[in-house]
């Protein structure tokens, strides 16, 4: 949903100012990460981490109310309330990786599923191969959820996984009977959140002390990964039809981290972590995160949280976040995660616009009928301009630029300006102004926002003109609105979305970000009643877009290759989802991107294309890794011994081995800086029939050379994991952005397909000698 930068945390809670008066206004949360466990011993763990604020604070009892969260299970550190100085002196403490301040993470939809062919049906798919995810744990974090919604009934779900620990915590309006074998487990988190704004106050904003939902998001995203079968689901009678998750069987962990007044804390959200390690999840559903700049691995809870999961086999997704189509912008880098990009379907919700001479143009809406096929007068923003409001805030119709007395009772097109992009501003200005309609003329894009009671029409800079013509030669202009109308197949599909973010990462570029694209525009879900941006109690669906939408249909999948291979590492899955993507859309075309203009996608667009769940099941080949991969990959991101070390419990020495990324075993190459030549290693695992060969296709990114060596690979009854090299040789003499292209292992087959992404640079300082 938004993307923002996080913030400094804010004053502590009262009583804590009572107990420590020292510490008053000077005091923020901590989070005091000690790496991998060393014991199986929780309590002495616990122990421990109150010996060392006690150290610090003089005493157990300030250590206690200082304290918010000890991290137990899956790593070990703790949380707590201390000073600029505490936190310096405990950072220097034995055992202690570092101490990071507490930040505010944001958030980041059924058509869908069946826009990628994931059915029962399907011959040889994953639906039948993996019993629609049955046995798989999917843990969701996020803004709880609304029980009660028919996507969460357990009708023909059988018993619960034997190897499931969680609880079901009880709350505000939320006990043990709102768990059932879908929602088998449920917690919540707030201490955190609390620390950073006080006490939560539920007279101020709906909002409950509990799993429960009161924001919408998290109830959606859980519902699109393994919401049952709702019949007739419809979002006010738009996009009518049958609802489900991809994973239907599938069951949900759920960990509220995230509150409807103020965002999602990382102390909560590590703690969140913790627990679901212990849990038993087999995935992790995250559509949160932070925009650049990006915060090193170590000082990011989500990359702290999710390297201990994947090192326990649990795989990670997160949201490639909403700051595109800017480069760099891409979040959730580390190598461990897979990153989620957003794309369209071939669902469009269309809106006849009707002028006064007749002329027919067309938008897109969800537009109700509130003022249905009823002619009302129109004017142009910019002519009816306030008088404290310049012509640019008043043609994109910022906030307050518009005089209440010419907008009344009128319909009112504004045009997207650098300044003022939003369609949901536009609405808010004309209802202020006494507006009954705003036309909002933007960037060609199919994401579509939604002004509850108030009709929004979007249309592209074209329309927008030729309405603009059509004011200007009449005299008394009007215009009138048909209800919106679903259409499905009549458009490109998929694209990659406007609003999705793009690589390469801003802090490991060597590591291609994001991974995949999956469905993430206009996405139907179940949605929580109790949500403010509800006009009618009523609604239990809406239409939501974001890459917080594409996370949970990769999720989805993660969870049905989960129970078909669960012996599959999060590595192997990942591989699995990236060689066998799509970067075709339903008409055989290249994937195009959505932007000023649009563009043909590449892979900082979406990785290694558009997921496809039912070839995923079949990759052929795997670019595996273990956990001490990724170790290597700390040490190469200038971590040193000690704090490596700590990250995983054990002896850690960083040879200069270590210092190349280059190497590390994923399914993608990128090099950011290609000066003259370099060779990159890679190892692939073969699963599918024992003896097979695979021979090297390559695509070569233009101006640069690229030989792969050995170009055929031969796998046989002992032989099943294979080395190979690939040579890339610039032959440009210039300064170059970021060439595309691929590399495709072939059997006649599977055809295993990663990304190859390279920068080739000059010395340009040479130009001094």
């Amino acid at each position: 949903m938004t993307s923002s930068s996080s913030h400094l945390i804010l004053p502590l809670l009262l009583l804590q100012y009572l107990l420590i008066p020292d510490l008053l206004f000077a005091s923020n949360v901590y989070i005091v990460y000690m790496g991998e466990k060393n014991q199986d011993e929780t309590e002495a763990m616990v122990e421990l981490h109150h010996e060392m604020l006690s150290t610090v604070l003089g005493c157990k009892e300030a250590a206690t109310s200082s304290i918010l969260y000890n991290y137990k299970h899956g790593f070990s550190g703790f949380a707590a309330v201390l000073t600029k100085s505490q936190a310096a002196h405990i950072a220097n403490y034995p055992g202690v990786v570092h101490v990071v301040p507490n930040r505010i993470l944001d958030l980041h939809t059924t058509r869908s599923w069946d826009f990628m062919h994931l059915e029962a049906s399907f011959p040889d798919g994953i639906i039948p191969k993996s019993r629609s995810g049955d046995g798989s744990i999917i843990g969701v974090v996020d803004t709880g959820i609304w029980p009660e919604s028919e996507s969460f009934n357990d009708h023909d779900i059988g018993k619960i996984p034997s190897r499931w620990r969680g609880t079901c915590q009880q709350g505000e309006k939320f006990d043990a009977s709102n768990c059932n074998r879908k929602i088998i487990g449920a917690r919540w988190y707030i201490r955190g959140y609390e620390a950073e704004y006080g006490m939560l106050n539920t007279s101020d904003v709906v909002e409950y002390r509990s799993a429960r939902d009161a924001v919408g998001h998290g109830t959606h995203t859980s519902s699109t990964a393994a919401g049952a079968f709702v019949s007739n689901a419809s979002f006010m009678g738009i996009a009518r039809g049958l609802a489900r998750g991809g994973a239907l069987k599938a069951r949900l962990a759920i960990y509220k981290v995230c509150w409807a007044s103020g965002g999602c804390s990382s102390a909560d959200i590590l703690a969140a972590f913790d627990d679901s390690i212990n849990d038993g999840v087999d995935v992790l559903s995250v559509s949160l995160g932070q925009s650049p700049p990006l915060p090193a691995y170590v000082e990011d809870v989500l990359a702290i949280g999710s390297f201990h999961a994947v090192a326990r086999g649990i795989s990670v997704v997160c949201s490639a976040g909403n700051s595109g189509p800017f480069s760099q912008t891409v979040i959730n880098t580390a190598p461990w995660i897979l990153t989620v990009a957003a794309s369209t379907i071939d669902r469009i919700f269309v809106t006849k616009i009707t002028l006064g001479n007749n002329l027919i143009q067309a938008g897109q809406a969800l537009f109700l009928g509130e003022h249905a096929d009823k002619f009302y007068g129109i004017v142009y923003a910019e002519d009816i301009a306030s008088d404290k409001a310049d012509a640019s805030d008043a043609r994109g119709c910022s906030a307050g630029s518009l005089n209440s007395t010419l907008a009344r009772g009128k319909v009112v097109i504004c045009f997207q300006t650098r300044e003022q992009r939003s369609p949901l501003v536009a609405s808010d200005t004309v209802r202020r102004a006494h507006g009954v309609a705003v036309i909002f003329s933007q960037f060609l894009t199919k994401d579509i926002s939604f002004a509850f009671d108030f009709p929004c029409i979007q249309v592209d800079f074209e329309t927008g003109t030729n309405i603009l013509m059509y004011i200007g030669n009449t005299r008394n202009p009007v215009i009138k609105f048909s209800p919106t109308k679903t259409a499905l197949g009549t458009v490109t599909a998929p694209e990659v979305a406007y609003f999705s973010s793009r690589g390469p990462s801003s802090l490991s570029p060597y590591v291609l970000k994001p991974d995949l694209a999956a469905p993430g525009v206009n996405i139907l879900a179940s949605w929580s009643p109790a949500s403010p941006q509800n006009s009618k109690p009523s609604l239990d669906f809406k239409i939501e877009s974001g890459t917080s939408m594409s996370c949970p249909h990769v999720t989805a999948i993660v969870a049905l290759l989960k129970a078909t291979y669960p012996d599959w590492s999060p590595a192997a899955i990942k591989s699995a989802l990236i060689t066998t993507a799509t970067i075709d859309d339903e008409n055989a075309l290249n994937i195009a991107a959505e932007g000023a203009p649009n563009k043909q996608a590449n892979s900082f667009d979406y990785g290694g294309g558009h997921v496809n769940p039912n070839r995923a099941i079949h990759p052929g080949l795997l670019y595996d890794m273990v956990p001490s991969d990724y170790v290597h990959f700390l040490c190469s991101m200038g971590h040193n011994n000690t704090a490596v070390s700590s990250i995983v419990r054990q002896p850690t020495v960083c040879h200069d081995a270590y210092k190349s990324q280059k190497d590390l075993n994923l399914p993608s190459i990128a090099i950011p800086e290609l000066k003259g030549k370099l060779t990159v290693s890679r190892t692939v695992t073969n699963i599918g029939p024992v003896a097979s060969t695979y021979t090297a296709h390559v695509e070569a990114p233009p101006g640069v050379s690229v030989r792969v060596k050995p170009s055929i690979l031969m796998f046989n009854s002992t032989i099943s994991k294979l080395n190979f090299k690939v040579k890339f040789r610039s032959e440009l003499k210039v300064h170059s952005g970021y060439l595309f292209g691929s590399l495709t292992w072939e059997d006649g087959v599977h055809w295993v397909r990663i990304p190859l992404a390279v920068r080739p640079i000059i010395d340009v300082f040479s130009i001094y000698t």
